[in-house]
């Protein structure tokens, strides 16, 4: 491990369009002190060819062997991950150029070992959608198994402090397995700041509809938590109504 290193977590598939932008985004930090590492999941697209355009020894490009998902891309990711400090930039979303200065420095001078920032929406072409989200200032247990608030895109954690993070192979909602497993150990901090831009598309699967929204979130409480029936259903439900107060409360006009 690597003391003061982030190592960026990015899974990749058929995001050749975007993750020039994304990779940019990284190299562009002010906080030079990080290693990006990249997982293909069997992209079909060009995303081969845009990433052998970037040289910097920083960026560890990887690729699976056969289509795994998101899951498990992650899991590999993180396994070769050498840094003190573990962050998450998915390969169509953007970070602003302070965000490691800024949000290291908030966790270094707190003493916090896990936290999060604000960020704002943008669409296919990376034009403002005008929605700046936000979150509570702490996020404890309690609060995360309501609702996943932190972004993807904005938490970042201690590897010296919760050690190796691997979740279980579910389709969707990985992000939030990692978060879940990550507040059972320590609170989760805001920093009041928007540093990051989330990409909007069109054929996103986080865009479902209702019912197969309810039934991700129940896999991820029953067969990622390991939550019995019951609690799992009760949980899922009551992410489904913290969902729509996040967006109420939370979610604003720019």
């Amino acid at each position: 491990m690597v003391n003061g290193l982030v190592s960026i977590i990015m899974p990749s598939w058929n995001t050749g369009a975007f993750i020039a932008e994304s990779i940019q985004s990284v190299i562009n930090q002010t906080y030079r002190q990080w290693e990006l590492i990249i997982v293909d999941d069997c992209s079909t697209d060009n995303t081969d060819e845009v990433v052998s355009t970037f040289n910097d020894d920083r960026i560890k490009y990887l690729k699976n062997e056969k289509n795994s998902g998101a899951a498990l891309t992650r899991n590999k990711a993180i396994r070769e991950a050498k840094g003190e400090w573990i962050a998450f930039l998915d390969s169509d979303d953007l970070w602003q150029p302070e965000k490691l200065e800024k949000q290291l420095g908030f966790m270094n001078k707190n003493g916090y070992v896990f936290s999060y920032h604000e960020y704002e929406k943008i669409d296919e072409d990376s034009n403002p959608l005008n929605a700046y989200v936000s979150g509570p200032d702490v996020v404890d247990k309690r609060k995360m198994y309501n609702y996943g608030y932190p972004g993807c895109l904005t938490f970042m954690y201690s590897m010296k402090y919760f050690g190796l993070i691997q979740i279980k192979d579910i389709k969707k909602n990985n992000d939030y397995a990692i978060l879940l497993k990550l507040c059972k150990h320590a609170d989760c901090y805001l920093l009041k700041e928007n540093l990051a831009k989330y990409r909007i598309r069109k054929k996103s699967i986080s865009h479902d509809k209702i019912m197969k929204k309810l039934k991700s979130h129940y896999d991820l409480f029953h067969l990622c938590d390991e939550k019995e029936v019951p609690v799992a259903f009760w949980y899922a439900s009551w992410n489904m109504v913290y969902g729509t107060l996040k967006k109420k409360r939370y979610e604003k006009n720019k």
